[in-house]
Parts: structure tokens; C-alpha cells; sequence
């Protein structure tokens, strides 16, 4: 049995997340059925990140074991064309035995972006808002996150994990013209989480609530304290580091 790993990239737009859900299209589910319709056999697909619905990725990673014998840059083709327009998958490279997509990575880039504008062409991709933000005191809630923190006022409080810790590698919020740009890398994520940051650090960027109030937000391990979660499309997964 090879182990095979894909990177892929996606739009989120019509489906349900990466994992296969009974009441919608899941990424999961298409490139299972067109690996099946290629290889000629059943395979099962393990993905890096279980991106929610709504959720993009410009870089997301998953493996498999097939018997079947591959070549590469055959595989990419075929595969891309029979998966639907909104996959693409962007490499197929063999890989030791040993790797697991999600459990050998070391770290995972989350990138969301705002525009203050309306936008026609970017608004799958995009929160966009018209009122003002304050980027100076979002860049200072971007900082306080970095490091090892519990997380779970920022994690969908029905989310089942063993902890809620987890260490940020880095948390920024870039501007350039109207669009506003926040990067976080971390070595894990919870349920929800970038989104829920998200939504909470607008708030006190539009000023409906105080600087001084993010850290007790995220001392007090309560969802219900922080803010609302910022809609999915404007989430990507943009790497997966091994």
C-alpha cells in the first residue's frame, strides 16, 4: 500500500466543511468519489484541517493509501477532471508510511479577511462592512494571543476535546487600501475559534467594547463573554506546516 499525499485548494461557498456530513456536499465526499472514479477502488481521505462550512482553503493537505500504482502528474490531471469546479487538487506526492495529514503537522495558517467597503466580486470571500475600525487596538488583541493560552471563549462550547489549550505562533492584522487582513498560526485550533476572534476583536475595534476587556475575555474560558463569530466566508486555510 503507497501512502499519497494532495494539497488542494477549494471553495467553501456551497459546501457543507472538509468532512463528509450526511445533509450536503462535503469536501471529503468529492475527492473520495473522484479517487474512487480514477484509482478504480475505494479509498478513504484523511484532511489536515476540518474547515467549517462556508470556509475556503488555498492549502489544504490530506492523505491516502491505495494499492492501485500511480504516477504523479497523471493523478493530478485525472483527478482534476472529474472534480467539480470549486476543487482543484495542486500536488500528489508519494510519502513515507508514517505520515498522517493531520496528526504530523506541526502547525496551521489561518488568514481572514474584511473589506470596509461593498464589494461585489469579493463577497463569497470577504466580510465586508461600512463602518470604521480601530486596527490599532485589533493589532493589540492580535498580540495578547500569542503564546500558550486556554481558548475555550473562543471555541463553539459544544465542541468535545480533551483541552482547550492552545499556542499561537503568530497573530497580526495587516491594512492595505480598504482591506483588512488577520494571520494567525498556531499549533492547533478549536472548533470555531478564528471566527469567534475575529468577531470579538471587530467589536472592539468599532468600539462596542474596551481594549482592557480582551484579556478578561480570554482569562474567562465562557464563549458566552466573547463576541460573536464573524461569518465563514471570509476564512481560509492558507498552509499546513509539517
Amino acid at each position: 500500500m503507497q501512502n499519497v499525499k494532495l494539497e488542494l485548494e477549494y471553495d467553501g461557498s456551497d459546501f457543507v466543511g472538509w468532512q463528509y456530513q450526511e445533509n450536503g456536499r462535503s469536501v471529503q465526499g468529492e475527492l473520495e468519489r473522484a479517487l474512487k472514479q480514477v484509482l478504480q477502488e475505494e479509498v478513504r481521505v484523511i484532511g489536515a484541517g476540518r474547515t467549517d462550512a462556508g470556509v475556503h482553503a488555498r492549502g489544504q493537505v490530506a492523505n491516502f493509501r491505495t494499492a492501485a500504482g500511480i504516477n504523479e502528474q497523471s493523478l493530478i490531471k485525472s483527478l482534476n477532471g472529474v472534480l467539480p469546479k470549486d476543487v482543484a487538487v495542486l500536488s500528489v506526492n508519494r510519502v513515507d508510511e508514517n505520515f498522517h495529514s493531520r496528526y504530523s503537522a506541526k502547525a496551521r495558517q489561518y488568514k481572514y479577511y474584511i473589506h470596509l467597503r461593498a464589494t461585489a466580486l469579493s463577497r463569497k470571500y470577504c466580510w465586508s462592512m461600512s463602518y470604521k475600525l480601530d486596527i490599532a487596538v485589533m493589532r493589540e488583541c492580535a498580540k495578547m494571543i500569542v503564546g500558550e493560552h486556554d481558548f475555550s471563549s473562543f471555541c463553539k462550547s459544544q465542541s468535545s476535546v480533551e483541552h482547550h489549550r492552545c499556542t499561537v505562533l503568530s497573530s497580526s492584522w495587516e491594512s492595505r487600501d480598504s482591506i483588512l487582513e488577520f494571520e494567525i498560526t498556531a499549533n492547533r485550533f478549536l472548533h470555531g475559534m478564528v471566527r469567534a476572534l475575529v468577531g470579538t476583536m471587530v467589536e472592539i475595534g468599532r468600539g462596542y467594547r474596551h481594549l482592557e476587556e480582551f484579556p478578561q475575555i480570554l482569562n474567562a474560558r465562557d464563549r458566552a463573554r466573547a463576541g460573536m463569530a464573524a461569518p465563514p466566508h471570509g476564512l481560509f486555510l492558507e498552509h499546513i506546516i509539517y
